[in-house]
């Protein structure tokens, strides 16, 4: 079984889950799901289905890893609030008398408040029987593949880039985030982060309830290894 950890930083990230409203929030670190993304999209492997639809799918075929998050800092990241106009186009007739005014633009104008994380520095750990997948990872990071990649590596929003991507010779101290189990007593910063999301049906997502550990050790524990989107 192979394994790959990276350290990523950004002075600047948001992952938002699926959500409506004046008040987006976003979780307190890079979910199992958006670091699949991101590793596979090092990797150069395309996660969109390129039959056509409605909505944008995930391949069914799309690689499996199993992940660990870890925190550097209990403390970091930091959560910072943006108020921002939110143009769109409304749902059924709202605001109708609005739209030839608006000569073809989002005449649907809405205040929102979005949460932003401030420094965030995570550690982020790949486990695999495809030893040949993360050789690809890091090739990418190195620019070494010859093929085409969709995008830039972002963190969580495509307006945030990340400062920095290293490869760890060996995983460092890190709070890394665990399950927490039914009957267990609450613990500080326990959240909730997607595995898998499911585009056409939302309540198909699978999320994982997790909390960081108070003390930070190196190697994660064995709870801490989530499969991601679903179990190989």
């Amino acid at each position: 079984m192979g394994q790959l950890f990276l350290r990523l930083q950004a002075p600047f990230a948001a992952f938002r889950g699926m959500q409506a409203g004046v008040y987006r929030n976003t979780a307190p670190t890079i979910p199992p799901s958006a670091a699949l993304g991101l590793l596979l999209n090092l990797a150069g492997i395309e996660m969109r289905d390129p039959r056509p639809g409605v909505t944008t799918l995930i391949r069914p075929d799309v690689p499996c890893l199993r992940l660990a998050i870890g925190a550097l800092s209990l403390e970091e990241p930091n959560v910072a609030v943006l108020y921002q106009q939110l143009h769109s186009y409304p749902v059924g007739s709202s605001g109708k008398e609005w739209k030839p005014r608006a000569q073809g633009c989002k005449y649907w104008i809405a205040p929102v408040r979005r949460e932003v994380l401030v420094c965030l520095r995570v550690l982020v750990g790949a486990e695999t029987e495809d030893e040949a997948l993360l050789g690809r990872i890091q090739r990418g990071l190195r620019g070494e593949l010859d093929e085409p990649r969709y995008g830039l590596p972002f963190a969580g929003d495509n307006n945030f880039l990340f400062d920095r991507i290293d490869v760890l010779p060996a995983p460092e101290p890190a709070h890394w985030y665990t399950p927490v189990q039914p009957g267990e007593p609450p613990r500080r910063g326990a959240c909730r982060l997607t595995v898998g999301i499911d585009r056409t049906d939302n309540s198909r997502t699978t999320v994982a309830l997790v909390a960081p550990l108070r003390e930070a050790v190196a190697e994660p524990p064995p709870e801490a290894w989530i499969a991601t989107p679903r179990p190989a």
